[in-house]
């Protein structure tokens, strides 16, 4: 069966997009997406995006897969090309504005017109059962708590953007060896449901240096749930501003974690690279 599909990324996390809104479930099997992922043997990407019909009352239903055969709850950077794919899907009727379900909840990426998408990646969870980790009580937030890899005291924060995050940060985030330290901090046993893991350099306390090693995808250029999940655990610690540009090795994404309504607000680029038939 010959499948299309348009490859996007954003700020070089990239992505598989595949039209799939004539069937409520993957037409692809994550060992298949696995395969299409692989940048020798594939076609190559970090994951893969389903645009699936919408479901309780949104216009789209948003599936991804990693590139490890794993599936994820949410991704940032993928739910801005979704959104780009389906505007392009859609041609002359498209919207501006779309509300997509994610196994993280709803979410509503708006394009605006300078080519950016701007996200509302709804409200952070905070509690160690909500990330989850058990390095505190599950009705406590994990804010700036000791963990130790790799023979090393870490300092952490937690929080769930839908899908788990530990951030640390660290005074240069080029010296840190991800391919190493990353896959220790992604299996370690605090996390049952594994974590991305997030470095983060604090620039000013609205500018920080980020990167990450991510659940099921490994090293990748950006991470714009990561993003997020990092400005909410500056502000936690006391370390940045509520408004911040994150600076990733792809680029760079504007966040904002709203005073008025707790939301948290994502704008950045999605950027299609190329279509074909497999």
């Amino acid at each position: 069966m010959a499948i299309e599909f348009t490859k996007y990324h954003g700020l070089g996390n990239d992505f598989i997009l595949i039209d799939n809104r004539h069937q409520s479930e993957p037409i692809l099997t994550l060992q298949q997406a696995e395969e299409l992922c692989d940048r020798h043997f594939g076609i190559g990407g970090d994951g893969v995006i389903f645009a699936l019909p919408g479901q309780n009352g949104t216009d789209y239903t948003m599936r991804i897969y990693n590139s490890d055969g794993s599936e994820a709850e949410m991704c940032g950077n993928g739910i801005r090309c979704l959104a780009k794919f389906i505007a392009d899907l859609e041609g002359v009727n498209a919207k501006t504005q779309y509300r997509i379900d994610t196994l993280a909840g709803v979410m509503t990426p708006e394009l605006l017109a300078d080519g950016q998408v701007k996200v509302d990646m709804g409200i952070p969870r905070l509690l160690a059962a909500e990330i989850p980790t058990t390095l505190d009580s599950p009705d406590r937030k994990v804010v700036e708590l000791p963990l130790e890899v790799a023979g090393q005291s870490w300092s952490v924060t937690c929080v769930s953007m839908g899908n788990p995050h530990c951030i640390t940060f660290v005074e240069d985030v080029s010296a840190i060896a991800l391919e190493t330290i990353g896959p220790l901090f992604e299996h370690h046993a605090v996390f049952p449901q594994r974590t991305n893991t997030e470095f983060i350099e604090i620039i000013r306390r609205d500018y920080v240096k980020m990167r990450v090693w991510e659940r099921g995808a490994g090293v990748t250029l950006a991470c714009g749930t990561g993003a997020c999940a990092s400005v909410v655990a500056g502000v936690l610690a006391g370390k940045c501003d509520r408004i911040a540009a994150v600076e990733l090795p792809g680029g760079i994404l504007q966040i904002e974690w709203s005073q008025a309504d707790q939301r948290l607000y994502m704008t950045g680029p999605a950027v299609q690279v190329f279509a074909g038939k497999i």
